[in-house]
């Protein structure tokens, strides 16, 4: 069995160990004492006496809270990469190389994600999470590890310490870690905007960052299959006035839609003598006055009941085919 010592066989279960002939009552007796074994979590075997390092602790948890392979199936093949379990929270985040999180030898759980259905409890440091619908995984040095969105959800839920949460959140938004709205949506999903600690974090980052903002309106419309828009263009009458900058622009209803953001927009120049108006709480009132409806959503509404902001989106479009033609007017690309 020296073969069992390499590196990338320091951990295995006991599927995997029948696979290489090692029969249960021989496991058992190599983890007595003297034996240079050590049975880590049920049915997971380290095959050293050392302390398990934490990549074996990783790899441990995740062969613990993998399906066992049906009969007949080879058993030494690999665990988690079908998407019946996947590590998940803080140690995924940790195995991706985020600076705002514990390294992943400090982290007192590994957090596994498995169906709902599995009869599966946590023991010592394999902390089992249960998920409806689990996501594809991803592999990350070999790992089959939950996606972002999922990862960052999954850690936030079991944080209570403010700056921890918010530096995991802006790390996530802000930092290029893929898309920020498949993140939001993940939150919301998991009603972990309830919670006010994650509240508090997303209300300041979304308040802050207007690309943020955009990415929460995108995925609104795309998710809930409102018509196109055209997206942050210019309005101006013909010979006239700026009207100003919208979000989105449905030319056909004549609909504007505005993210009431209090953080001044970072892409729009100062406007020139001959803008219509100067303060941007006028705009809804002009743009009314000239037959277009006006929608305003904040970030936090986005955030909160993306599903209710679409239902408004989409009246307000329905409502605007009955009423008068408005005013044309020019759309110029920003």
């Amino acid at each position: 069995m020296s073969h069992l010592s390499q590196v990338q066989r320091r951990v295995m279960n006991a599927a995997q160990l029948r696979a290489h002939g090692v029969a249960a009552a021989v496991a058992r007796e190599r983890c007595r004492p003297g034996g240079g074994w050590q049975q880590v979590l049920p049915g997971v075997f380290l095959l050293h006496p050392a302390p398990p390092g934490a990549e074996e602790r990783v790899h441990a948890a995740l062969l613990y809270a993998a399906r066992p392979p049906a009969p007949g199936a080879d058993g030494d093949a690999s665990y988690g990469g079908s998407g019946d379990a996947m590590v998940t929270g803080l140690a995924a985040l940790a195995l991706r190389g985020f600076a705002s999180v514990p390294a992943l030898s400090a982290l007192e759980r590994i957090d596994v994600l498995v169906p709902r259905t599995r009869r599966l409890r946590s023991v010592s440091f394999a902390r089992v999470l249960r998920g409806a619908r689990l996501p594809d995984p991803e592999l990350v040095h070999g790992v089959a590890v939950a996606p972002v969105p999922r990862a960052v959800a999954d850690a936030v839920a079991w944080l209570t310490d403010a700056g921890t949460v918010h530096g995991i959140l802006a790390e996530v938004l802000c930092g290029g870690h893929g898309d920020p709205a498949a993140v939001m949506a993940e939150l919301c999903r998991g009603r972990l905007l309830d919670a006010p600690v994650i509240a508090e974090a997303v209300a300041s980052l979304v308040d802050g960052d207007r690309r943020l903002a955009e990415g929460l309106l995108h995925r609104m419309v795309h998710d809930h299959r409102l018509p196109e828009p055209l997206w942050n263009v210019d309005l101006r009458l013909p010979g006239g006035p700026h009207l100003g900058p919208v979000d989105a622009y449905w030319p056909e209803h004549a609909v504007a839609l505005e993210l009431d953001t209090r953080a001044p927009r970072a892409d729009v120049r100062p406007w020139a003598e001959d803008t219509l108006w100067s303060d941007s709480a006028h705009r809804p009132d002009h743009l009314t006055r000239l037959g277009i409806t006006v929608v305003q959503l904040s970030p936090q509404a986005l955030c909160r009941s993306p599903q209710d902001q679409a239902t408004l989106v989409r009246a307000a479009l329905m409502v605007a085919a009955d009423l008068e033609p408005a005013a044309y007017v020019r759309v110029l690309p920003r």
